[in-house]
């Protein structure tokens, strides 16, 4: 079974308010898996340290950057997360010619790559550099979802890394990539191949490879990433299958271009199409959007804070994002993060996944409790949770960087604020 999941945006000026960079992704799993949102301090390392990703460890740097993670709960690596210097990455499942049993043998997952690129890049450019050196060392490969009725599903990875001043489109296949610079305007990615001529950086060898192995010959005409390397048909103009990669692919797009083609693209804008269920990118079928991520990237030289809005909840037109900035101390609480099992954890135990375990944490049982997928929706709840929401983009939109008090607590505090309207909800 080949499960159709996630989609990637990105927003630059001329395209956005304030010249700012918006990025945006939902994670769309197995409808039962549990998304946390946590915070991981900056920390130094001893010479020789490793770090233990989700399935293999590897040498670990001598600094890593503080980071925030919406992540599945069983795993080490996240779906999508931003760190302290203003970097964003979300990643997505790709089949390409390099997908195959093989995929599941233990390596680094696509999760365990952003975020390694997210603690160890202090741009876009950097981070790009940190997954596409060790793609090239260690690659990629491992059973990627907990439940078992998915176990025998691995992937190639596709990721939007972003910054303040650009972002950075990576696709891959195997341990080959390619890699595309985005400067203005925007960009999408869906559970595709998009990379086609434009291609501003590459794996060594990559064109080497695709002739030796018949994808691509030089007389065909300019090497093109995704049909070389692709298991399906290039993107066309048309109707394909509703929900499927290439569907969602050209929906997006549409979607990006209808939002930003006044120039005025902001927070509220990715918020809307993250939320879009005619697309299906905001998915509620066999995937479901477990999780959700909007981030605010401020130009160099402003006075206002990064922000990175979290759901922490299934459905994003059921939830209300929360936003989360950068400080010193800062503090998230506990509502958003599920239990730690340690070394007794069935994904540590060999051999893995024996046995399953409640991942679940105060708000994702909270938002079950009063809005359960497949039921109709309670619109007097919604009507509240979106209030609260926008009472909170309007409190944090002039956030400045220096107000580190505010800052500190802005996610944890809105936790609560939530998890109040859900508890009153419970108590009528």
């Amino acid at each position: 079974m080949m499960l159709s999941s996630c989609d990637t945006f990105v927003a630059l000026p001329p395209a956005t308010a304030e010249g700012c960079v918006v990025f945006g992704k939902n994670s769309d799993r197995p409808e039962d898996e549990v998304q946390e949102v946590v915070y991981v301090s900056a920390a130094d390392h001893a010479p020789g340290s490793v770090v233990s990703c989700t399935y293999i460890d590897i040498p670990q740097v001598p600094h890593t950057f503080a980071v925030v993670l919406s992540k599945p709960a069983w795993m080490w690596g996240a779906e999508m997360g931003a760190n302290e210097h203003g970097v964003a990455i979300g990643n997505e499942a790709v089949w390409t010619r390099f997908t195959g049993t093989s995929c599941l043998i233990e390596k680094l997952l696509g999760m365990d790559y952003v975020r390694l690129g997210l603690e160890r890049g202090a741009n876009a450019r950097q981070a790009l550099d940190v997954i596409t050196g060790l793609l090239e060392t260690y690659g990629q490969g491992g059973r990627c979802y907990e439940d078992p009725e998915y176990a025998s599903i691995s992937y190639c990875n596709s990721f939007i890394i972003a910054d303040s001043r650009e972002a950075w489109v990576l696709e891959t296949a195997g341990q080959h990539w390619a890699a595309e610079r985005v400067e203005k305007g925007v960009r999408n990615i869906s559970n595709l191949l998009t990379i086609e001529t434009k291609i501003d950086a590459m794996s060594n060898g990559l064109l080497d490879v695709a002739q030796r192995k018949g994808f691509w010959e030089p007389d065909e005409g300019p090497f093109n990433f995704a049909t070389a390397f692709s298991t399906c048909p290039p993107v066309r103009a048309g109707l394909p299958p509703k929900g499927s990669g290439e569907h969602r692919y050209l929906a997006g797009k549409e979607l990006l271009e209808r939002f930003s083609q006044n120039g005025s693209f902001d927070v509220s804008s990715m918020f809307a199409i993250l939320r879009d269920e005619d697309s299906c990118i905001c998915r509620t079928d066999v995937s479901v959007s477990v999780g959700s991520q909007v981030s605010l990237l401020t130009p160099s030289g402003s006075s206002k804070a990064n922000v990175h809005w979290f759901t922490a909840t299934p459905n994003p037109a059921r939830s209300i994002y929360k936003p989360f900035a950068f400080a010193r101390d800062v503090e998230i609480g506990s509502l958003s993060v599920s239990p730690d099992y340690g070394e007794q954890d069935p994904v540590r135990n060999r051999p893995r996944f024996q046995r399953i375990v409640d991942r679940t944490h105060e708000l994702y049982r909270a938002h079950r409790a009063v809005s359960p997928l497949g039921c109709n929706p309670n619109v007097e709840l919604l009507a509240s949770l979106k209030d609260l929401e926008n009472k909170t983009v309007l409190d944090v939109m002039e956030l400045s960087d220096g107000d580190e008090s505010k800052k500190r607590h802005l996610f944890k505090e809105a936790l609560e604020d939530e998890l109040k309207i859900y508890r009153r909800d419970l108590n009528n």
